[in-house]
């Protein structure tokens, strides 16, 4: 019983340390959409609205007009399962993400020629998978429900019209939800028991930023989000009927988990009157998430040595994710967009799980924006994801599922720009 409440515990934490669908760990990305139009290539340095509140808030000190930035990205995402093998049987029908939306907001007003100050409300990260009932890899994750939003009140400083800084603490909110099957059994006939897991936990970090007007038609950023630690206080229910009154339990969990750290650095080059050009990379520090270790208290005696103390192995991996994209302004109203960017997985072959099936990534992008007044920009994006192959390989001494996952997303995102 160790090794199954193990994994369902560990793919908790992992699923919780994970910053969009289409970035690495499944962190998420969809915070602006005029970025989204561009595959996040310039993130740091376009400045184009007020979603610069995270991507980079020295951005701020280009915002010249008070204004408001909304908007919400649609992730329709997709699974192919092929070469399935569970000892215990099942279906690997691969549809396990529902059609979810991520929204943003941000507002951004200038003080005088130096000083700005912005608000930011978005998701950094986030996770749902819902496998079917009768799932193959059941005993190894069956639903997962995670998210974390982030409030970011955010202040920039502009030195002279080429160097600008900026500074925004996060208040940022973790909730999740965990699901698994439980089967102390080899044999396929033996019942399913289930484990869910719940947590939360409220935690600080900081975004901090700066933007540098290199040349007339250059600019160049650099933004550093910080690693936030969380303590998630929560329980883990058991269910399992052939332990009789011994198989219905609810326990206190403590988890300690940080989410990392991540250094964005891009530039954005204005070729002419209707040309730029974005370019940009991230490097993010997945290798913090070395192990995990989860508490649980008040576990009866016969189930402390499964229950107590669980640790488990994940050797997850720093990554890097690089993007390149152009913008064309068709004329005073219409601004058309694209981008390509590519971005590694943390995980490894022999610690991946059916949670967070994932391997490295290439993204494909387009946007636009309209402007009816000058008031006024609606943006539109669509992204394409698609994944390398990996294989899940996952045996707790009891059952056994091995798969090939074969992964694939469109992104869809509109929002709006007022200025006051």
């Amino acid at each position: 019983m160790k090794k199954v409440m193990l994994k369902t515990t560990i793919s908790l934490a992992v699923a919780m340390a994970s910053t969009q669908i289409f970035a690495s760990g499944f962190a998420l990305n969809e915070q602006s959409i005029s970025g989204m139009g561009t595959g996040f290539a310039g993130r740091s340095s376009s400045a184009d609205d007020a979603s610069t509140v995270v991507g980079n808030p020295a951005g701020m000190s280009r915002i010249k007009r008070e204004q408001v930035t909304g908007g919400v990205a649609f992730i329709d995402a997709h699974t192919d399962i092929s070469d399935a093998s569970a000892r215990n049987g099942g279906t690997n029908k691969g549809d396990m993400v529902p059609f979810m939306g991520v929204p943003m907001g941000y507002y951004v007003k200038p003080i005088d020629d130096q000083w700005a100050f912005g608000f930011g409300v978005y998701a950094p990260f986030g996770l749902v998978t819902d496998y079917e009932n009768g799932f193959a890899g059941r005993y190894f994750g069956s639903k997962s429900e995670v998210q974390i939003i982030t409030l970011q009140p955010t202040v920039s400083y502009a030195f002279n019209d080429k160097v600008s800084i900026g500074f925004g603490p996060t208040i940022n909110r973790i909730d999740g939800k965990l699901e698994s099957n439980l089967s102390l059994s080899p044999n396929p006939a033996a019942p399913d028991g289930e484990v869910k897991i719940k947590g939360d936990d409220t935690a600080l970090g900081y975004n901090i930023g700066i933007l540098v007007q290199a040349t007339d038609s250059t600019r160049v950023g650099l933004t550093y989000h910080s690693k936030v630690k969380y303590k998630l206080d929560g329980d883990t229910k058991l269910s399992y009927s052939p332990l009789g009154p011994l198989g219905q339990q609810k326990f206190d969990a403590s988890l300690d988990i940080t989410t990392p750290e991540s250094v964005d650095f891009s530039v954005t080059h204005q070729l002419d009157d209707q040309w730029t050009l974005y370019a940009g990379s991230t490097w993010t520090r997945w290798s913090r998430l070395k192990e995990i270790s989860v508490e649980n208290s008040g576990v009866p005696a016969p189930l402390n040595p499964a229950f107590g103390t669980i640790t488990e192995e994940q050797d997850w991996h720093d990554t890097w994710a690089h993007a390149i994209g152009a913008s064309y302004q068709l004329n005073k109203q219409w601004v058309l967009r694209t981008g390509l960017s590519v971005d590694q997985s943390p995980t490894n072959n022999e610690n991946r799980s059916p949670r967070i099936p994932t391997g490295d990534r290439t993204i494909f992008s387009l946007g636009a924006g309209w402007s009816p007044t000058d008031d006024l920009t609606i943006d539109v994006a669509y992204s394409y994801l698609r994944e390398e192959s990996v294989k899940v390989n996952n045996n707790n001494g009891r059952q056994n599922y091995s798969a090939k996952y074969e992964n694939w997303a469109n992104g869809f995102g509109i929002g709006a720009t007022y200025r006051f």
